[in-house]
């Protein structure tokens, strides 16, 4: 009998194969609508303002980076299922005294694995032993999936901003969130 192994999955620090990872990667993610957030109510509750569904990708660019991955407050880590590289995380002490996920992103064809999960506990790994009291992060009203994943994780809205993108584009629908996971001992 031939059994397959398993992919092994393996968190690490970024190395000089990020930018080839970032370039040769897939991130974007489909928006069917833009939710109405209701602070204090689940995702699942939210209304959806359904719209004809398009591709978004917010662009990655791996230079953003570079001083994360040469120390500082903060660092770049990438998911590797066996050989290759799937996801990402860029984590860094933010200006309030939580940590900051900068960015989340798992390559298309390895979502759904629970790879995102993995790399929200290495967050939460290096949030305490940095010894902040919790993590904050931002996403989009039209990327519900990223929304249902920080809710499932323990993450709760801290607010909404309805005008942040309005300088990009004064008619969007699109508006940030901002999550919070707070560490209780």
């Amino acid at each position: 009998m031939v059994t397959t192994a398993s992919p092994i999955l393996n968190i690490r620090v970024a190395d000089e194969c990020f930018e080839d990872y970032i370039l040769n990667s897939e991130f974007t993610f489909t928006v069917t609508g833009y939710a109405q957030v209701q602070i204090g109510q689940p995702v699942a509750q939210w209304r959806i303002d359904a719209v004809e569904p398009y591709l978004k990708n917010y662009g990655i660019d791996s230079e953003e980076f570079c001083n994360y991955r040469e120390g500082g407050e903060g660092t770049v880590l990438v998911a590797w299922l066996d050989e290759d590289p799937v996801g990402h995380i860029v984590i860094s002490k933010h200006w309030n005294g939580f940590a900051h996920i900068d960015e989340l992103a798992v390559d298309t064809f390895a979502r759904r694995s629970g790879i995102a999960r993995k790399l929200l506990d290495v967050a939460q790994f290096w949030s305490r032993k940095h010894q902040l009291p919790g993590i904050t992060l931002e996403t989009q009203n039209n990327n519900l999936a990223a929304c249902k994943l920080y809710e499932s994780y323990g993450f709760v809205v801290g607010g909404v901003d309805y005008l942040r993108y309005s300088a990009i584009d004064p008619q969007t629908q699109e508006a940030a969130i901002f999550w919070y996971l707070l560490f209780v001992e």
